[in-house]
């Protein structure tokens, strides 16, 4: 089965995002800067970062949300939950994937959630 490497992260001896066959696996996705690098803060909008983030990596390579089939979602501080799964919620619609949540400390003090999937594309 081929793979595909779908980017580096600068720096970090890490993929963006591997495809291999059919699946597509993303690295954790954060949200605490946003596409020009201005610090974002706040659960919401560092959650509706990372998971836009998610989505232009799936589109690279043909693929959407609506293809994921698992979530793993790290998260800072538990009374974060309600909110991030607020914004959560409006990115997945129906056919919802299975998901994970841990609480964890991530790699550095202004990310406050991280977003990791795995998507399914047999196209």
């Amino acid at each position: 089965m081929p793979k595909q490497i779908i980017g580096v992260i600068r720096g970090a001896p890490i993929s963006t995002g591997v495809k291999a066959g059919d699946y597509i696996f993303l690295s954790g996705q954060i949200g605490s800067v946003d596409e020009r690098g201005n610090e974002l803060k706040g659960i919401e909008a560092q959650t509706r970062q990372a998971l836009e983030n998610m989505k232009g990596i799936l589109k690279e390579v043909g693929a959407s949300l609506s293809d994921v089939v698992k979530v793993t979602i790290f998260l800072v501080n538990v009374d974060d939950f309600a909110k991030m799964n607020e914004v959560y919620k409006s990115y997945f619609t129906e056919d919802f994937p299975a998901r994970s949540t841990v609480v964890v400390a991530l790699a550095r003090p202004e990310m406050l959630v991280e977003i990791e999937c795995i998507a399914y594309c047999p196209y």
